[in-house]
């Protein structure tokens, strides 16, 4: 679920310890899945996204059927799935995500800049001029928008009034709330929307209108503010060996597992080289998690 496109606005996240001398994971019955059914590009209730493919690709390797606990991403629901015991594991939740015990990183991605191909600007960087004066559009989870990364890089750049919010979970009763944001600059109604990137990659190429996607360059902003996010698999804090297993997976599987998401648009950058950078790049989780932009209590 990549916590609904990183929007995780939370406690400060605090590296855990590492899970080197749990004991062998006993034989899982089930792969069970804490999901969201409307949030692609991460997972759906027909199991079309590519969280829905990993998780079956894992479970596979396991010789285990796959069963999912189904509910909206959004604030409490860490504590009202994987907590509840409901399920074993969430697919995507930022590395360093403190409300669970965390797996090796699958993926890292980034923001993304979306615009009309075409259109008499290129936008590459968060300092080019013509931000100025396009018409921005950013998800937000609140009505304050200081609750994602790109909200607050463009406000330390005085570009506040040219920017539009987009409610991160939207109009659940239709599918796909999170693409309205793509929409919209489809539509002309914005010129630019600065986006999580597996968002950006999947729906930037579902429309009729031509468009086109600039992941961001830096990991973290000169504001301070991250923009890459090391993706991985969360367990309840407790289950150390079932991490341990999980682990052996992700590496096992790796190479499908980059199929799966380069199937589905999804921007791939290399992990950081430096420690630095990944603490740095996952202080603050308000956006990616997930994946779409829930908050995961």
């Amino acid at each position: 679920m990549a916590m609904a496109g990183l929007a995780l606005a939370g406690p400060p996240l605090q590296a855990q310890p590492a899970a080197a001398a749990a004991e062998p994971a006993a034989a899982p019955r089930r792969f069970r899945v804490c999901a969201d059914p409307n949030n692609m590009p991460f997972s759906n209730s027909q199991r079309d996204g590519f969280e829905n493919k990993i998780a079956e690709l894992l479970a596979h390797d396991l010789g285990l059927p796959v069963e999912y606990a189904w509910l909206p991403q959004g604030r409490g629901f860490v504590r009202k799935t994987l907590n509840a015991g409901l399920c074993d594991v969430i697919m995507g939740v930022p590395h360093e995500y403190d409300m669970v015990r965390t797996t090796r990183p699958y993926f890292r991605s980034t923001y993304a800049f979306v615009y009309r191909t075409g259109s008499p600007y290129a936008v590459r960087t968060m300092d080019d001029s013509v931000l100025h004066r396009l018409r921005i559009g950013i998800h937000v989870i609140g009505d304050d928008y200081q609750n994602t990364p790109p909200a607050e890089a463009l406000a330390a750049r005085g570009i506040i009034d040219n920017v539009v919010g987009f409610p991160i979970f939207g109009d659940y009763a239709k599918p796909d709330p999170a693409a309205a944001i793509i929409q919209a600059v489809a539509r002309d109604s914005i010129d630019v929307a600065i986006v999580w990137g597996p968002f950006a990659g999947y729906f930037a190429t579902r429309t009729q209108v031509p468009l086109t996607m600039v992941p961001l360059e830096h990991a973290v902003d000169a504001s301070g503010q991250p923009f890459a996010y090391d993706i991985s698999l969360g367990v309840r804090r407790a289950d150390s060996a079932f991490a341990v297993l999980l682990d052996s997976l992700l590496v096992r599987n790796r190479s499908a597992i980059t199929d799966i998401l380069r199937t589905y648009g999804v921007p791939l950058l290399p992990p950081p080289v430096t420690s630095t950078e990944s603490a740095a790049g996952q202080r603050r989780l308000t956006m990616p998690a997930s994946h779409s932009s829930p908050t995961k209590e």
